[in-house]
């Protein structure tokens, strides 16, 4: 695209490129997901019945893009969490890559919402019990099977240990005419009168289809224009700041103040390259 061309006209390119892009997007997508499930306590629930084989399962509320906060080491941002009329906590994430839905992955959302669902104070007893389920768009564990449940058992005898922690893995590739085959036909689908379940095929074709919906999903992807390109800065930042600490040249204050990255974040690349 050219620079040289009047503002207005740019804006209007990226706009007619966005309804382009809207209409490939699929329930697979992440981003697309999250707004479809956004306060959708209808799609949640049905994609949990499903999944769970739990029909009688009622959604009281329903958050997406949640920022799961670690002080001392990694955070995490869960794409749906969920919590149903008995207490249980749901998350849902949706993974297109399989690196990103590797089996410790699923063991630190695990962790990272037990540590956050118990109160300080409060008796271990009253943890809730929780289910992390991904979402895949391949097979990532490789044995044809449309639902992988995990859970930890006692090796000597081959009993459940009942803690109240669940992992499942959906395979996005499955289909059949069951539930799980027709639902993750639905994940996959980018045109909404293809779709088998209404609850699903009406969050679809409101952000495809009508004005507000694709007024609302239009501004998701200037938002992610701008954040790929505030990462794109930043990583041209800590590439100066490598280059002049591989020098040995400057000083570290120097290096902040070229590079704009902070004194800390200096010292910290400066740690890492020490290693």
């Amino acid at each position: 695209m050219s620079f040289n061309l009047p503002f207005d006209e740019i804006v209007g390119l990226h706009h007619q490129a966005d309804l382009e892009r809207l209409k490939g997007f699929r329930l697979l997508d992440d981003d697309f997901l999250t707004k479809c499930f956004e306060g959708s306590n209808d799609c949640t629930a049905l994609v949990l019945r499903i999944v769970l084989e739990k029909q009688d399962l009622i959604v009281v509320d329903v958050r997406t893009q949640v920022f799961v906060e670690n002080l001392l080491d990694r955070s995490v941002r869960l794409d749906v969490l969920a919590t149903d009329s008995a207490g249980r906590k749901y998350n849902i994430e949706i993974q297109r890559e399989d690196r990103g839905a590797g089996r410790r992955r699923a063991r630190y959302n695990s962790s990272m919402m037990d540590a956050n669902l118990l109160e300080k104070g409060k008796d271990f007893d009253s943890l809730p019990e929780t289910f992390v389920v991904f979402i895949t768009e391949h097979d990532v564990l490789g044995k044809g099977k449309p639902l992988y449940r995990i859970e930890r058992c006692i090796l000597d005898t081959g009993e459940r240990f009942d803690d109240g922690a669940h992992i499942l893995y959906v395979n996005g590739a499955y289909r059949d005419e069951t539930p799980v085959g027709k639902l993750m036909h639905d994940f996959s689908c980018t045109d909404p009168s293809e779709m088998y379940y209404g609850p699903l095929a009406d969050r679809v074709r409101f952000f495809k289809e009508s004005k507000e919906g694709i007024a609302v999903m239009c501004r998701v992807m200037e938002d992610m224009r701008k954040q790929a390109l505030q990462e794109g800065r930043k990583e041209g930042m800590i590439g100066s700041a490598k280059r002049m600490l591989a020098a040995g040249k400057y000083a570290l204050e120097e290096i902040s103040n070229i590079s704009g990255l902070s004194l800390d974040e200096v010292k910290k690349l400066q740690a890492e390259q020490s290693i």
